[in-house]
């Protein structure tokens, strides 16, 4: 199955360069390009791609407020976030709209070809180079000598699910959970699609984001 692919960048020279990586593969293919906000969800409603690489930083109007309306019309349509900054003040607001990753743009390339087929797989994805740095911006796991009560709001997950829940919020892979919970990653796999349908998310950054609204975790500098 071909991965249907929208790129959006204020900077033509930079849509060329990713047009250039991604129709190279062979599951790939570019379906448009937008120049701001305002084209990227105009021509996500008329395009239906799979993946949308979205600009944080455009005129008129920015990606945070083009992820915002693409999620809010229902579209199922992925966004990945780009960016030139590590921790882009904006990447915090992106996430909370609904995209379901972040990349920064000076990346190896093969890390953006993956990135566009995780999500396309329904997966979300962080750059591996700010993961726990910019999880951190949303949550601090507790002291284990003071646990955090489980919040009335989590009240519909078992004891693993909240344990895969809390691993998530560290920024830990299926694998990673697994073998810190002795689990097979099979297994793991079925408790994070378990958390996203009891509370209708789309992926696993907006668990994390439900871990920290909860307050199952604590924010950064607390405790």
């Amino acid at each position: 199955m071909t991965i249907r692919v929208l790129l959006v960048d204020d900077q033509p020279m930079i849509r060329t360069g990713f047009r250039l990586i991604l129709e190279a593969e062979p599951d790939i293919a570019v379906v448009g390009e937008a120049g701001d906000g305002d084209e990227a969800a105009d021509g996500t409603r008329a395009l239906r791609p799979d993946v949308v690489l979205m600009d944080i930083r455009m005129p008129r109007v920015d990606g945070v407020e083009a992820t915002r309306r693409i999620v809010e019309s229902g579209s199922p349509s992925r966004v990945v976030i780009l960016t030139t900054f590590d921790l882009d003040e904006h990447v915090n607001d992106g996430l909370r709209a609904g995209a379901s990753g972040f990349l920064v743009k000076d990346g190896p390339a093969d890390s953006l070809v993956a990135a566009i087929r995780t999500v396309a797989e329904g997966d979300a994805v962080i750059s591996p180079r700010v993961t726990r740095r910019l999880l951190d911006r949303f949550a601090r796991l507790a002291e284990q000598s003071a646990p955090v009560p489980v919040p009335r709001g989590l009240d519909a997950l078992t004891g693993r699910e909240l344990d895969v829940l809390r691993a998530l919020t560290r920024g830990l892979s299926n694998a990673e959970i697994a073998r810190e919970l002795h689990v097979s990653e099979a297994t793991v796999k079925t408790h994070v699609a378990h958390i996203l349908e009891k509370y209708a998310l789309r992926d696993r950054v907006q668990a994390v984001i439900l871990a920290y609204d909860t307050g199952l975790v604590r924010p950064s500098g607390t405790g």
